[in-house]
């Protein structure tokens, strides 16, 4: 056996936090105290079940973006034996307050096996990569566990000017869009194409500094931390979820359009967004919201 959780990769700062060695992006993290023993007692509830290999802890505790009232986030592995048990009885969740001895405190779990952490490592997406940043081993019954955490999140190259491509031609085509919902009274569609131009100019940005998109919970912390990007970002990417509107939202896409040359022209842009997103039907290809 092998247990992460003792002094190899973490050790006590004070009574109130403690420190785990992360992946390569950031050097560590402080645990509060209460989290700790929420996780203790986790890995000691699960760790002499023969159902469950291993404790993988992850989400904000394991980010360092926790707040005191924070749920620990873990993933627990299973036997193939016992997750296809699980998987067919459609239970491949656990969440215990019991566990926790905080106000609001509760442990949310889900249940995963190797398969499932390999295929993460070999093909997942960004989110499914990025979900396990900072995340560590509890404890584990399996050789190289964490060997095989720490290989996931790592941004993936292959396709990555396909990527920015696709997110420069996004964010164009939604301020386009937005601008014609404004002339037109549609409010609807000039919320969504807010939305739609913050999420695709912070892809872009995020893919250019080779950065994890980390789903929507985290993109602007995550945006606020990459070092390659305009001065201004953030007060126009909030600006315009703040106040949408027409100056706000060229504001924000001006200002990434003339960070750099992205090298696709507004007839490129609007011709990828009717072969890549409105016919994408005829490929089966996935969505761009799900890379």
């Amino acid at each position: 056996n092998q247990d992460a959780a003792a002094g190899r990769v973490r050790r006590v700062l004070s009574d109130e936090t403690h420190e785990i060695e992360r992946n390569r992006y950031t050097a560590v993290v402080e645990i509060r105290d209460h989290h700790q023993r929420a996780i203790d007692r986790l890995a000691d509830a699960y760790r002499d079940n023969p159902d469950f290999l291993g404790l993988i802890i992850g989400g904000s505790v394991a980010k360092g973006y926790a707040r005191d009232d924070s749920d620990v986030d873990f993933l627990i592995v299973a036997t193939d034996e016992a997750f296809e048990e699980r998987l067919a009885a459609r239970d491949l969740f656990i969440n215990r307050r019991d566990l926790c001895d905080y106000g609001g405190g509760y442990v949310d779990g889900k249940i995963i096996n190797l398969a499932f952490l390999g295929d993460v490592a070999e093909k997942g997406n960004e989110p499914s990569r990025a979900a396990f940043e900072g995340a560590f081993v509890a404890y584990s019954h399996v050789s190289d566990l964490d060997g095989l955490v720490q290989r996931i999140p790592v941004y993936p190259e292959l396709g990555h000017d396909a990527r920015i491509k696709a997110f420069y031609c996004m964010a164009f085509i939604q301020h386009w869009l937005f601008l014609e919902a404004e002339r037109h009274g549609n409010r609807y569609t000039m919320l969504r194409a807010a939305s739609q131009l913050a999420l695709f100019t912070g892809r872009l940005i995020l893919a250019h500094n080779r950065r994890l998109f980390p789903y929507h919970k985290w993109l602007s912390r995550t945006l606020e931390s990459v070092p390659d990007k305009p001065g201004d970002l953030m007060t126009c990417f909030n600006e315009l979820l703040n106040d949408p509107g027409g100056d706000s939202a060229s504001a924000l896409f001006e200002l990434v359009r003339d960070f750099q040359d992205w090298g696709v022209s507004d007839l490129e842009a609007y011709t990828w967004f009717m072969t890549d997103v409105e016919w994408s039907w005829m490929s089966g290809t996935t969505p761009i919201e799900d890379w």
